[in-house]
Parts: structure tokens; sequence; C-alpha cells
């Protein structure tokens, strides 16, 4: 029977615009394809499959960590086509891999449709930007422009910890130093122990995911340095809950007023299949920290923040539910779509039926299929 081939399967990826390669015993290799999951023509793997397609990327390290802890992370280039950052891991005594594609090319601001004002907050000379979002929303690559930003523009030192490495930057107006834990690096931790002592002005963090870490980048944030990170939350206030609620109680005021002063801004977005059905693009929440609400932050008030955010529009600030709307209401995205990444989707379908009234025509009748196509599922 005929092997599959790890080189074909990302030369497929590559060609057909994929975002990851699910490999799987039991299926044939899938591609997610603008966000949906497409099985290609060829055999469904059996268990030597997987190890084998395994065996044939891993470094030795990793498939020993794979050995005893039953998972590993790594990263590799695939020639000049891109690089992928893989996840393997063991499931019912089998091995899944699973392989994203991270793009050589880094797009700009206007390419990603960034607010305006993330230019501005990249000059800034210290703070904390997080980029906020569910897992394959587009964090990294927004982070990735960013810093390529600041490199193309300024004469900074820019150090990065990731896990593993996804976007290389090579040294431009800045000097780039990327760090990758497990290989350069045992952990973020002891990273960020060390860092301030390299001279750095810019500091990526690859994501902020324990009371140690959050605490050393706040730390950066506070003695000067630019700092950027992310968080796996779906709005700007559930971000800085999130943040606090890692920290025992009593350390929590002093948290409090330690983000309200370093905190700069948090984008948080969703990546959304266009409707055309090729390509995606991002609905955006985003939050700049003004002195009102810094305030809201250090008062524990953090349920007032989106209706601040609706009020500081002429900073760029919005809420994800009126980037999506806008979205839909242009086009760009469909109903299910919008609804599907809203955070109250039943404002947003009550929205689209108070339509109907104004409506006419074959426009009513066209709104009001979408809204009862949408069932009652997603009231909230």
């Amino acid at each position: 029977m005929a092997t599959v081939n790890m080189d074909r399967l990302l030369q497929a990826c590559v060609t057909q615009g994929a975002s990851d390669i699910h490999l799987t015993v039991g299926r044939p290799p899938v591609l997610r394809i603008d966000g949906r999951l497409r099985s290609l023509e060829t055999k469904v793997l059996e268990p030597e499959d997987t190890v084998a397609l395994m065996k044939s990327i891993t470094p030795e390290r990793n498939q020993q960590e794979l050995q005893e802890e039953g998972g590993t992370d790594f990263g590799f280039a695939f020639g000049d086509e891109g690089r992928f950052r893989v996840s393997i891991f063991r499931q019912k005594e089998n091995t899944s891999l699973v392989l994203r594609l991270i793009p050589t090319k880094i797009m700009s601001f206007e390419e990603i449709g960034l607010p305006k004002i993330c230019a501005a907050l990249c000059r800034r000379p210290r703070g904390m930007f997080l980029v906020t979002g569910p897992t394959g929303s587009g964090k990294t690559t927004t982070l990735a422009t960013m810093v390529n930003y600041i490199n193309e523009n300024f004469d900074r030192h820019i150090i990065t910890i990731e896990e593993p490495i996804e976007y290389y930057h090579s040294h431009k107006k800045s000097i780039i130093n990327q760090r990758e834990v497990g290989v350069d690096v045992p952990s973020f931790g002891e990273a960020l122990r060390r860092i301030l002592r390299m001279d750095p002005d810019v500091i990526l963090v690859g994501e902020l995911r324990d009371l140690e870490t959050i605490e050393s980048a706040i730390r950066a944030a506070e003695t000067g340095h630019l700092v950027f990170s992310t968080l796996h939350t779906t709005s700007a206030a559930g971000t800085i809950t999130r943040i606090i609620d890692v920290f025992p109680v009593n350390q929590q005021e002093q948290i409090r007023i330690q983000l309200s002063s370093n905190l700069m801004a948090v984008l948080s977005q969703a990546l959304c299949p266009l409707a055309t059905g090729k390509g995606r693009m991002a609905a955006y929440e985003f939050m700049v920290v003004t002195p009102a609400i810094a305030n809201l932050i250090r008062e524990n008030k953090t349920y007032r923040i989106d209706s601040s955010i609706q009020t500081g529009k002429k900073l760029g600030m919005q809420l994800l539910d009126e980037h999506l709307w806008h979205l839909y209401d242009t086009g760009k995205i469909t109903f299910e779509e919008m609804l599907y990444n809203a955070r109250q989707a039943g404002t947003l379908q009550d929205k689209a039926t108070a339509r109907l009234s104004g409506a006419k025509g074959k426009q009513k009748e066209a709104i009001k299929k979408e809204t009862e196509d949408a069932g009652p599922i997603f009231r909230t």
C-alpha cells in the first residue's frame, strides 16, 4: 500500500493555502483551509504511518520528550516556503500530529486591518501591549507585524521568548534576538529573570501562561521596557480580570495598581472566514488604556470598561460585536459567522431581526431567512 509522504503533505498545505495539517490514526490527512477541515484524497492513516511521519520531522530531543511526557512541541523550516509549528501528542496509545503553517511573509498593519493607533503605541518607550483571542485567531501574526514595524523603523534591542520560535526576524534597523524555550533557555520564567541584564528595549513573551511569567512581564514594563504578549481571553475586560485572578487575593490590589499604570492596550481578535468562501479576516476588539480606563482597573470596576470602549471611538477603540456587525453589514462575513464569534449573539440577532421592520421585499425575505436559520441556539 502507498505510504504518505511528509514533504508532499507540507507542499499541499502551502499550495492550497491551508493553516494546519492534522494527522491522526483512522483518518486520511486533513487540512484546515479558511477555518474549515478538508480531508485529502489519500489513504487512511495507520498507527505505523503517524509514527513514521512523526520520526521524519521530529528532533531526537523531542522524540524523547514525547516518550516521557506524552507530548512535545517544536518548529522547523520547510525550505523557503514557510515554517511549521508542530504539536505531537499521544492519544489512545497512538501518535497524532498537528502542524501549523507560519508564513514567511510578515504582513503590514494595513494588510491585517489593525487600528492605526497601533503604530503610535509601538513607538512608546515603555508599557505592556496584549494581543488576545482563542487558539488560531492570528495572535502570532499580529505580534510579528508589530515587532517587524519596530525592527524596520527604530533602533531598538528586541528580545523575543517563544515556545517554539514561529516567525523568524532578521536584524534591520533594530537588533533582534529570539530565544526558544526548551532549546536556548529552560523556561519562560528563567528567560524573564535574566532578560533585564541584556539591555532590552522591547520584549516579546510568547504567552502569559502562569503567575511567574505575568509578574515578570509586568515588572519589565514597569522598569521602562515595551512588552508584548498574548493571552487566550476573548475580551479586553476579561483579559484584565484573568490577569488579576491569577494572583493570590492579598496581592490583587497591588497588581491592579501596577496594571493601571503599565498596561497600554488590549487587542482581542477572532478570525472569520470571508462570505466569499476564500480567505479569512480578523474581527477586533480594541482597548487603549486612557486615564478613565486606568481608574476603572485600579478601582476594580472592569464591568464598566465596555462602555468606556464605546465612548473611545476617536482613539480607534471598538467592541468585538461592533466590528462583527460592521463586517456582516458590509457583506464581508456571513450572518452565522457573526453570531458564532459574538460575545452577545442574542443582541446581534435581535438587531438583525429589528431590520425587518425597515427592510423591503427581497431584502426583508433574506434577513428573515438568516435570522430563522440561525435558530434559538445563539440566544444568550
